[in-house]
């Protein structure tokens, strides 16, 4: 049985057109039967409500610990932003937050990275969307280190893929939090997904196309 905060947060995704069902192509080029766009939120309220799920989200799991937020170009930085907003106005954690630019500028202030300048010593959380094969954050890592001394400790996800990564019987997420020494905390996983469609009596070709599709590329513990 799904808790009410997982089942509102897959109802809420479905409701903006975020998490679709259908025919679709990963990033690591796999098909699958469902995709998540957080590029689809687009309104002031969905972007209030998403921030409430990852500030309490991120308030029940590791509270205020934390020095800054970083959100990874381009879909992060709304997720970023609207979950700063969260913390500080429903739970008095009024953190600085930053992220990066797809091309360095090279006038005005320059740099790589917009809004709070990472001190060292910070511990930084990354908040994203999805992690599918760990391609993004590898390339997010490097920008973060040179921004000095800081230790990112925690991700916080959207949707936990659960997919194998590079190495056989390790998750993309598992692999990540290995390389990296990153704890990564996703609001609901595909197994929720699933669980979600057989409660509310789904269309049987969907599932047996979602359980087909975690059958081949999902690992769970």
């Amino acid at each position: 049985m799904l808790s009410t905060e997982k089942k509102e947060f897959i109802e809420f995704m479905m409701s903006a057109d975020v998490l679709r069902f259908g025919d679709f192509i990963t990033k690591s080029g796999r098909n699958t039967p469902y995709f998540v766009n957080t590029g689809n939120y687009k309104t002031g309220m969905q972007s209030f409500k998403l921030g409430g799920f990852y500030g309490t989200f991120i308030t029940k799991t590791i509270g205020n610990k934390f020095d800054a937020m970083f959100g990874p170009a381009y879909k992060g930085i709304p997720l970023v932003t609207a979950t700063a907003g969260a913390l500080a106005r429903e739970y008095g954690i009024d953190k600085p937050y930053f992220f990066n630019r797809k091309e360095i500028k090279d006038h005005g202030e320059g740099g790589n990275t917009v809004g709070y300048q990472p001190k060292d010593g910070d511990r930084i959380i990354i908040v994203e969307d999805v992690i599918t094969a760990g391609t993004a954050i590898r390339e997010i890592m490097p920008i973060l280190k040179e921004c000095g001394d800081i230790q990112v400790t925690d991700m916080f996800i959207s949707v936990n893929r659960c997919e194998m990564g590079k190495i056989p019987g390790k998750t993309a997420v598992t692999e990540v939090g290995e390389e990296f020494g990153i704890q990564v905390h996703a609001l609901i996983t595909v197994q929720d997904i699933y669980s979600y469609l057989k409660e509310q009596e789904t269309d049987r070709n969907l599932l047996n196309a979602m359980k087909a599709y975690m059958d081949q590329f999902c690992v769970f513990a």
